[in-house]
């Protein structure tokens, strides 16, 4: 990446991205003219590096929300237990003051399936930063492989479908979406997961962020819709009860008109 930076007293209106897909010189390279304020985004100043009309209009329509998560009480979280600096911990059965440990394996086709015979699969500490209340969330991979079609990833956690349990922990790959204040929801989750799990913010955070990793502090200044419009999304995905990618693209497309 080349960056040309100069200085000015005077915010321009439109600033110009030009990109190349060749490695090895710059014979075909494109340029895009685009408004200053869709590039450059608030106080936070993300630059938004758009190198076609269609990533143009992916931020148009994101950008007609104004809140973040931790604006709606809502913050996602990176897991708390590292296994290979633990291992003392770990588990590969079931046992007396055992918990679950959650990997982003445990994230099939938009829910959490658990046990799934993976080893250390549980954890046994009283260590207070390794544990967390059996509560609702929204689970994300935090690393996809450069071919998979998708960098949001996410599974539904709902705390009732394990009720023998008070505690759990995550694993250091996998994030977490929680409530600030207080209990997430099923219907707050599911709305979540209408979200993440749609192509339009997919497509969103590949513009964001170019990197394998999704990042906690990206995904909370990405601009979301209001929490009792989350909610509304939730209630019609429980009521088809399809969480295929399609039917999300559905709902949201609902609220971005």
């Amino acid at each position: 990446i080349i960056i040309k930076v100069r200085k000015t007293y005077i915010t321009p209106a439109q600033i110009m991205i030009s990109s190349s897909n060749s490695n090895r010189d710059f014979n075909k390279v494109t340029s895009l003219i685009v408004p200053y304020n869709l590039a450059v985004s608030g106080e936070d100043y993300y630059v938004y590096l758009v190198t076609n009309k269609e990533e143009v209009e992916v931020l148009k329509q994101l950008h007609k929300f104004n809140q973040t998560l931790p604006d709606i009480g809502l913050k996602m979280k990176t897991g708390l237990t590292v296994d290979f600096r633990n291992l003392d911990i770990l588990r590969n059965e079931a046992e007396e003051g055992a918990i679950p440990l959650f990997y982003s394996q445990h994230i099939k086709q938009g829910k959490v399936q658990f046990p799934i015979k993976k080893d250390h699969e549980y954890v046994v500490t009283d260590q207070k930063g390794l544990i967390q209340d059996n509560k609702n969330y929204l689970f994300v991979k935090r690393f996809t492989a450069k071919e998979e079609p998708r960098k949001l990833q996410c599974g539904i956690y709902l705390a009732k479908n394990y009720p023998q349990y008070t505690k759990i922990s995550t694993q250091n790959k996998l994030n977490f979406i929680d409530g600030l204040f207080c209990e997430m929801s099923e219907c707050l989750v599911s709305g979540l997961y209408v979200i993440f799990n749609s192509t339009l913010y997919d497509e969103y955070y590949r513009i964001l962020n170019g990197s394998t990793q999704v990042n906690s502090t990206e995904i909370n200044s990405m601009p979301v819709p209001d929490i009792k419009i989350i909610q509304q999304m939730g209630r019609k995905l429980m009521d088809s009860k399809d969480l295929s990618e399609k039917n999300c693209n559905l709902i949201l497309e609902g609220y971005c008109e």
